[in-house]
């Protein structure tokens, strides 16, 4: 896949250490794919493990009953690593132990307030018990990679600061790679102080990112479920269509829009220093996947992205008068202090709306923010979706028997806000 003794990052996501088979796979892929190269292997939470710790924190952060669910992350977890090494997991003093009675004290002790904060604490724990896992499945080196990824303390959605990572990764990690593979944690980071940070839900891959960029690499490969970058989820849609090869620019934007193989801060970092990003399946390691690099290419096939759970806002001010831009800086103002991110937005003489993601919780911090100033109207239930490279044919399959609750289109992009339908079909 690449010359010798050249650094490569692989990252695994969820699905692809879901059980001990897959972590089997995982360490059969590595032997096959990763001779002689130096591999830096990033690994996510073991399948809808961080899901699970979501709900969990919140049990615990509103004071209710969360024994039973977290007794079924502990048993999960303890079960893949006794099938996977049955004599070292038995003992006490095995990490993955260690890790569960950490995190049981951390429950007990949530406290009101620093709700991102605490979360952060509490859903990192996915990671490290995953890594610590898949690390003696491999036989490699466990790194902990939060006193590395130096963040702020911009809880959820870490900043990284760039050169302090950058200098503490060259000084550690190339040792540790002259051993043997390294094993760490996606989507961590850590505070000069030591707290855990995370870097954004599905934050992985911007971690493959930013080691493959302070560290050099040659590659990073993306092992999915999937054949490789497609223009739609084929768990939604018919009939997809593989991208060979995706410039970093058309990627981009597919991940801002919210394409869900490659998290939307991933590719700068790899353009800027002109690093490759693979794709490829984990089902079908030796199959071609996508490559995503520097590179020209003929107007692509369309690509259909769905967003789940979104909450569609509209502002109007109280006393009727035009939307204006000091209106606009408030309502902005009050959507970052919350971190509402808008993901569509539109605006006529009265009013101004917005698409972002639904959070019970960020929403009734705007509205106490905003009431007073603005009449708020909101719907949830929603999707949102985003046809890349559009035609007339394509806006049909989507728009075709659904009621569109708001919709824009530029010269490349066509989206709409509908409501999910619950009987939701492939298209």
């Amino acid at each position: 896949m690449q010359k010798p003794h050249q650094l490569t990052i692989y990252k695994f996501g969820g699905a692809s250490v879901k059980d001990a088979a897959a972590i089997r796979n995982l360490r059969h892929i590595v032997a096959t794919t990763g001779a002689g190269l130096e591999l830096l292997i990033v690994v996510s939470a073991m399948g809808k493990t961080t899901n699970a710790l979501e709900e969990i924190f919140q049990l615990a952060y509103n004071g209710q009953e969360y024994e039973a669910a977290f007794a079924q992350v502990a048993d999960f977890h303890r079960v893949v690593a006794a099938e996977l090494f049955p004599d070292a997991a038995a003992a006490p003093s095995h990490p993955v132990h260690a890790l569960l009675e950490q995190l049981h004290d951390r429950l007990a002790t949530l406290t009101p307030g620093d709700y991102d904060k605490q979360y952060d604490q509490i859903v990192s724990y996915g990671e490290l018990l995953a890594t610590r896992i898949v690390a003696e499945a491999l036989q490699a080196q466990w790194l902990d990679c939060r006193p590395l990824l130096r963040t702020d303390h911009t809880w959820r959605e870490g900043r990284l600061d760039w050169p302090t990572t950058e200098r503490t990764l060259r000084t550690t990690v190339p040792p540790l790679l002259q051993q043997g593979p390294v094993v760490t944690q996606g989507f961590l980071g850590g505070t000069a102080s030591g707290q855990t940070t995370t870097l954004g839900r599905e934050g992985s891959d911007y971690t493959a990112a930013i080691l493959a960029y302070c560290l050099d690499a040659a590659a990073v490969v993306i092992w999915k479920d999937v054949a490789g970058l497609l223009n739609a989820d084929p768990k939604v849609f018919r009939d997809t269509v593989r991208y060979p090869e995706v410039s970093y620019q058309e990627t981009i934007e597919m991940a801002y829009y919210g394409a869900s193989v490659i998290h939307p801060k991933t590719i700068k970092p790899l353009a800027v220093r002109q690093i490759p990003l693979l794709v490829k399946s984990f089902l079908d390691p030796a199959a071609e996947g996508t490559k995503i690099h520097n590179c020209r290419h003929g107007l692509l096939a369309p690509a259909y992205i769905r967003k789940t759970n979104q909450c569609l806002l509209s502002f109007e001010s109280k006393d009727l008068t035009f939307i204006s831009e000091e209106n606009l800086e408030v309502i902005f103002g009050a959507l970052a202090q919350v971190r509402l991110k808008i993901h569509l937005m539109q605006n006529s003489a009265i009013s101004f709306s917005v698409c972002t993601d639904f959070s019970a919780y960020r929403l009734d911090k705007l509205l106490a923010l905003l009431r007073d100033q603005f009449s708020i109207h909101y719907n949830t239930g929603l999707d949102l979706y985003t046809i890349k490279n559009y035609n007339a044919a394509s806006i049909r399959r989507l728009t075709e028997d659904r009621q569109l609750l708001l919709e824009q289109r530029t010269r490349q992009t066509f989206q709409f806000v509908c409501r999910t339908d619950s009987h939701e079909h492939l298209r």
